[in-house]
């Protein structure tokens, strides 16, 4: 059974870091482009981030560029997201995301496409003062 399962979310001050990280079991980890995204509370998913197989090859959305850096440990099963001079928020969902076919390449996703992207169960983070 595939299983995803992020940690890391907290509460921090705005402008303060994070890092969360997503540990995948139940299938071939480096054979699957990994991906981000999050909900913030009454909102849609929103993807975030996407990194290739091997690593080499990332892709952000936007309103994080600059600020959010995705990686993986392949000999780890884990994917990871830096989050560093957080914006305000509260109780925002964070997920990791695996394609559904092993080896697609990393794709900008306007909009969360749930037949292409399985996620976990996530982790909340709360930036506030």
């Amino acid at each position: 059974e595939v299983q995803l399962l992020e940690s890391g979310g907290g509460l921090v001050q705005p402008g303060g870091s994070l890092r969360l990280s997503c540990l995948g079991s139940g299938f071939t980890f480096s054979s699957y482009t990994m991906n981000w995204v999050r909900q913030a509370p009454g909102k849609g998913l929103e993807w975030l981030a996407g990194i290739s197989v091997g690593g080499s090859t990332v892709m952000y959305a936007d309103s994080v560029k600059g600020r959010f850096t995705i990686s993986r440990d392949n000999a780890k099963n884990t994917l990871y997201l830096q989050l560093d001079a957080l914006k305000s928020e509260y109780m925002v969902m964070y997920f990791c995301a695996k394609e559904a076919t092993a080896y697609q390449g990393v794709k900008s996703y306007n909009k969360y496409e749930a037949g292409r992207l399985k996620r976990g169960q996530g982790t909340q983070a709360t930036v506030s003062s």
